[in-house]
């Protein structure tokens, strides 16, 4: 009988690198619109939505794009473009994140006819989404106090890899005993340069804060990340 050897192949890594490519691909065409590109991530009912609602009008001067990331539905696009958000659906029918060639293949359908800042919001999870790039130039998350305090320790690499962060439904941390200090001692251990704005969708406040500090980003104002 002849004997068969068997060799592993490690397919991670080249996964990883094409689809760093095309996301490098996706950002150059983007970067040369003047096209801002924010990943937004968190858990599912952080408030993502609500979130970009508040950010986009507290930025009327700002033309704003969202692409729609969902496992099902298009209940988010269909508010979005209610109040008069250009907005295109991307449903993943079970992928718990989006993916490079995925938002390349989706902005097709999307005209980007001047300049502004395109929201790409991410599938509800707090870690497949952190791991692939998809052609941002920042990540933006979100997360809310009643998540719980412990969610920079617990999910890190969303926290890590955060140019930004909203803490959202503010108005809820004396009902669910958040402790504030344990979240930012974890938030700054991991992440000593994003930065974190309080916000409460319910009232809009923060929101106005977190919009000028975007526009500053967007208008370069500040120094952001780029692909090599």
């Amino acid at each position: 009988m002849m004997k068969v050897s068997a060799e592993r192949i490690d397919v991670t890594q080249s996964i990883y690198d094409e689809n760093d490519r095309i996301a490098a691909e996706t950002w150059k065409v983007l970067d040369e619109k003047c096209i801002f590109t924010v990943n937004v991530m968190g858990a599912p009912g952080a408030g993502k939505t609500s979130s970009l609602i508040h950010l986009i009008q507290n930025m009327p001067q700002t033309r704003s794009y969202v692409l729609e990331g969902d496992i099902e539905s298009d209940i988010d696009t269909v508010k979005m473009k209610g109040l008069g958000i250009e907005t295109l659906q991307i449903n993943t029918y079970g992928a718990c994140h989006l993916d490079a060639p995925t938002v390349q293949k989706a902005l097709e359908g999307l005209p980007l006819s001047e300049p502004g800042i395109l929201f790409i919001e991410n599938i509800g999870n707090l870690v497949c989404p952190a791991e692939f790039m998809i052609g941002e130039h920042i990540k933006l998350l979100v997360c809310s106090v009643a998540e719980g305090s412990d969610k920079p320790y617990k999910y890190p690499l969303a926290f890590e890899k955060a140019d930004m962060i909203l803490l959202t439904k503010i108005d809820l941390k004396a009902y669910v005993d958040f402790d504030e200090a344990f979240f930012f001692k974890g938030v700054q251990a991991l992440n000593k340069d994003a930065a974190v704005f309080e916000v409460n969708a319910k009232t809009g406040e923060g929101f106005d804060g977190a919009a000028k500090y975007l526009e500053n980003l967007a208008s370069g104002g500040t120094e952001v990340k780029t692909y090599p």
